[in-house]
């Protein structure tokens, strides 16, 4: 029996769960994660205002793995043997006649006194740490901001923080508090989420000054201290700092044996495979992409893609053919703001940003319709 083994219970694992089923029906298929359950990323951008519990994000995966027939091996992977046919974990070695890694990337914490700032990508606990510390605030400066990985520049996720940005400012005005708490967006570039494209830049930038959030942009971020933030064009006083860094690789990809880009991740192709290690396919946000645009976002629905490219390349080797198949690139993001949204698109010929009233609701719906898979 075939033995496929993927490393990573989140967005591109879990789609290739599904793609590997549908099309493989008599596989053995092996997930390894630390905890059977999916934590819905996109959604904790609303845990700070209330819209969502941590409890409506953690969504347990025992009956879909029930349903698809997945062995879960709980564990944390220390590395790679075997060109990547034996993955090692703290809980035992797992065989594989292909491999797919979709085990995520993680922030960048090397800035001084970055412990000092939130991050709600980090997960729930964060989200509700930002959550508690807003609503003791009655008066004073949040700081929002993000940052790249210096060796990779497009190793950055920026998304989130505008989204936090806009949608604690309409919480707060919503809760009468907004006049006495002061906002202000920073940033390194003088043109930050320029990977969205010029126009939405533009966009944001003047979404910012209508809500009449201050900017501080194009400075060197030089660290962070309890009550400021600090950069080459000055500080920043600040009573809660929200601040997104750039991203690297897992921790033990050091100890996989793989190739490895300049910023950490592993080092794949258009399709999804890592050369000179048949077998071996990396989704999301592990790896980097060679041949990729720019811009190509560090998002689930990209991990979402490249799933589905990976599955069908593994089945090509699997039957001793070569990959055929380049996954779509392609950004698509619904910058939130509670009562509103910009829906900004990107693809290899074109960029358009739209406002809409409704995309808020747009959202709220795709995650309803997403997580049905795994209910």
């Amino acid at each position: 029996m075939t033995q496929v083994t993927i490393i990573g219970a989140g967005f591109g694992g879990l789609t290739a769960v599904r793609h590997l089923r549908r099309q493989m029906p008599d596989a053995e298929i092996t997930i390894i994660a630390p905890k059977a359950e999916f934590v819905y990323y996109p959604s904790l951008i609303w845990i700070p205002t209330g819209l969502r519990q941590g409890e409506n994000l953690r969504i347990p995966l025992d009956n879909f793995f029930q349903r698809r027939r997945v062995q879960f091996r709980p564990g944390r992977v220390t590395g790679l043997r075997d060109g990547g046919r034996t993955v090692i974990t703290d809980q035992g070695e797992v065989r594989n006649d292909a491999l797919i890694i979709a085990s995520g990337g993680r922030g960048l914490h090397k800035l001084p006194g970055i412990e000092y700032s939130f991050a709600v990508c980090d997960g729930i606990d964060a989200a509700e740490n930002v959550r508690d510390r807003l609503a003791l605030m009655n008066k004073g400066t949040i700081a929002f901001g993000f940052a790249g990985n210096p060796l990779e520049p497009t190793a950055v996720r920026g998304g989130p923080v505008f989204e936090l940005l806009f949608g604690i400012d309409t919480h707060l005005r919503r809760i009468g508090k907004r006049k006495q708490i002061e906002l202000v967006f920073f940033n390194p570039m003088k043109e930050p989420g320029n990977r969205l494209g010029p126009k939405a830049v533009e966009e944001l930038l003047a979404e910012m000054k209508r809500r009449d959030i201050h900017t501080h942009i194009g400075h060197k971020i030089g660290g962070f201290s309890a009550d400021r933030v600090m950069t080459e064009g000055g500080d920043i006083p600040a009573d809660l700092i929200l601040f997104m860094p750039g991203m690297t690789g897992p921790d033990w990809a050091t100890d996989s044996g793989m190739p490895l880009s300049a910023g950490g991740f592993f080092q794949s192709d258009l399709h999804c495979t890592v050369e000179e290690y048949p077998g071996v396919f990396v989704v999301g946000d592990a790896g980097s992409y060679t041949g990729s645009p720019d811009w190509l976002p560090k998002q689930g629905h990209t991990a979402d893609l490249q799933a589905e490219t990976a599955v069908h390349n593994l089945l090509l080797h699997l039957q001793g053919k070569a990959a055929d198949k380049t996954f779509r690139t392609e950004l698509i993001c619904i910058v939130d703001a509670l009562d509103s949204g910009i829906m900004v698109y990107r693809n290899p010929k074109r960029a358009s940003v739209l406002h809409n009233p409704l995309w808020h609701a747009a959202k709220v719906a795709f995650e309803w319709r997403y997580l049905q898979h795994y209910r």
